[in-house]
Formats: structure tokens, sequence, C-alpha cells
């Protein structure tokens, strides 16, 4: 981890972040990355950061519904190309081989939501959402006979989301 109060520096992070992984970020998966994940610094230090990038017009809100989404923005991208030497040489590397194995979970992760609760009659509901930064793609809710099943497919629907999508657009448009 970067030495605590090397602000300028973990802003530049996580610019890196934004313009390695090439899409609108949730800031979940920010921290996630950059202090769960990894150790590029610690949890308050991101949040702080990420709304001082906002402040210093480096990222913008691109989507506000439950989970914000972030993107960089043309004074980020100046910024970083400017100053991205200034990243130790092994963080940067380390960032570059992090976002290529794990890329795709996290985008999967920010797209795919689920969420259950149990109805008056014993029964459960069970919630799923594929997002996109403009509007939710897919959202469906259906009722299952009981909590076992409902936490199930909770829990297997950011693996399968896309599977399901497709079976239900194929069927449907075909």
């Amino acid at each position: 981890m970067l030495k605590i109060g090397e602000t300028s520096i973990n802003k530049l992070i996580i610019l890196f972040v934004f313009d390695k992984m090439e899409s609108a970020l949730s800031e979940r998966t920010i921290v996630d990355m950059c202090s769960s994940s990894n150790d590029w610094m610690g949890y308050m230090d991101c949040v702080n950061i990420i709304h001082k990038l906002i402040d210093d017009n480096f990222i913008c809100i691109v989507s506000e519904d439950e989970d914000t989404l972030y993107a960089i923005t043309p004074d980020g991208r100046e910024t970083l190309a400017n100053f991205y030497i200034n990243i130790p040489k092994s963080v940067r590397e380390e960032i570059s081989i992090f976002v290529k194995k794990n890329s795709a979970r996290y985008r999967n992760r920010q797209e795919c939501r689920s969420d259950y609760y149990q109805n008056k009659d014993g029964t459960y509901t069970v919630v799923l959402k594929i997002l996109a930064p403009a509007q939710p793609i897919l959202d469906m809710k259906f009722v299952v006979p009981d909590r076992k099943t409902a936490n199930k497919i909770y829990k297997k629907w950011e693996e399968k989301a896309a599977d399901v999508y497709s079976v239900i657009y194929e069927n449907l448009c075909d």
C-alpha cells in the first residue's frame, strides 16, 4: 500500500483503474478493486478520493440508480496521460494484470443484480436484473415456494444471467 496521504498518487491509481477497465464503474467496484481485493490504498482513502475526483471533474456520474456508475472524463484522461508515470511501475503492472484477470467478473457483478423478499403468504419473490448505464436490459420478478429456493436463485444469478437473458431473447424474438 502507498503511504497514507499520497492523495495525488491515489487519484492517479483510480484513474488508471478506470482506463484499464474501459467502462463505467460503481463505487462498490472501485473500492473493492483498490482496497479490498488489493492493497493499492485504504478503504477510507479510496472513498474520499472518488468524491475528490468528482469535484475535480476527473470522473463523472453516468447513471444514478441503486448503484451509481462513474466514468472517467476527458480531463481525467488528460491528467492520467500527463502524470501516470508518477504511479509506481510495480503498481501499474499489478493493476494491469488484475484487470486483465478480473474485468469480466467485475463488469458482470455490476450489471447483474438479485434480491428476494418474503411475501405475506410465506412464499418468496425473487427480483433479478441486468443493468446497463442507460436503462435496465432485463428486470424480472417471480415467486418461489421457499427461502432456500430464493437464496439459491439469488446466489446463481450473477453466473447465469447472460444465459437466461439469451434464452429469453431467443425464444421471444425468433
